[in-house]
């Protein structure tokens, strides 16, 4: 039938085919294949993975791979990461006193505890609009506070605040004299009662100019990953209650198994980690 199709092919080539045995690449593609669809089951937010955090994360549980293996797998499966898309801003203050710009787009740190940054964003809902606030340490870029109301008020961010402190707390940290907390001009985070409790607890504040699409740059590109890894995907939404406890799951993977690409592939609990075992072999002994 080839041949009176035009298709000059040798019976020898034909019977070769018909019985070739996979080669050892098909074999092992089909093998990480299956590898990486039970690893997308096994945690969601593993699916929004691209090539490379694939790659990092297979290699992390054990799996020598190539990463250019990993990113023929993904195109000839169609599969994709997460893309990100524009995120909302809320609304600045009034022009009222207000603290200064302390960070003036620097969002560096040395160690954990030196400068945080947060801000806010929102869920529709089918009973209506959920806010998110978040606390990130620019260190490690652990979220260390959270929460969700459904209201954009200023106990939404006095409260992740609480949040926050509360954490590092547990960690030990009880004096937190010389922490920056930099967020953006709105205003709630301007608020009297929120600048007090931050002095109050001995960190200094400091707020972004208005109309700057990149005062809280990081703060926002966090939160961009949130919508892009769990909003989006994972809607739509059916309250306060249904986010916050997705939230809650996609935090405790944030924290501790997705690898971040700004802490050279380490999760943020594992740069803290290498941090202070650093330190503790630097302090002298006896």
């Amino acid at each position: 039938m080839l041949s009176e199709h035009g298709a000059k092919i040798a019976p020898s080539t034909f019977y070769e085919v018909r019985s070739r045995r996979p080669s050892r690449r098909q074999v092992r593609d089909a093998e990480l294949v299956a590898l990486i669809e039970a690893e997308r089951e096994r945690q969601k937010f593993i699916r929004r993975f691209g090539a490379r955090k694939m790659w990092l994360h297979l290699r992390g549980q054990g799996h020598d791979v190539a990463r250019c293996t990993i990113e023929r797998i993904y195109r000839q499966q169609g599969w994709v990461g997460a893309l990100r898309q524009r995120h909302f801003k809320p609304h600045p203050s009034d022009g009222s006193p207000r603290p200064v710009d302390l960070v003036d787009r620097e969002f560096w740190a040395a160690r954990p505890n030196q400068l945080w940054v947060a801000d806010f964003t929102y869920v529709p809902t089918w009973s209506g609009m959920v806010y998110v606030a978040f606390v990130f340490d620019v260190f490690s870029r652990r979220i260390v506070g959270w929460r969700a109301a459904t209201r954009m008020t200023t106990d939404l961010v006095l409260d992740t605040l609480e949040h926050a402190i509360w954490t590092r707390q547990q960690a030990g940290v009880t004096d937190l004299t010389g922490l920056v907390h930099h967020t953006d001009a709105g205003s709630q985070y301007v608020s009297f009662a929120f600048t007090e409790r931050l002095v109050e607890a001995g960190v200094d504040p400091s707020v972004g100019s208005v109309g700057d699409a990149y005062d809280n740059a990081l703060a926002e590109s966090q939160i961009g990953l949130y919508k892009a890894e769990l909003i989006r995907p994972e809607g739509p939404w059916r309250g306060v209650e249904h986010v916050e406890l997705e939230t809650l799951n996609w935090v405790d993977f944030f924290n501790n198994e997705r690898p971040h690409q700004a802490l050279a592939d380490l999760t943020p609990m594992a740069a803290e980690e290498l941090h202070y075992a650093a330190k503790n072999d630097l302090m002298p002994t006896g």
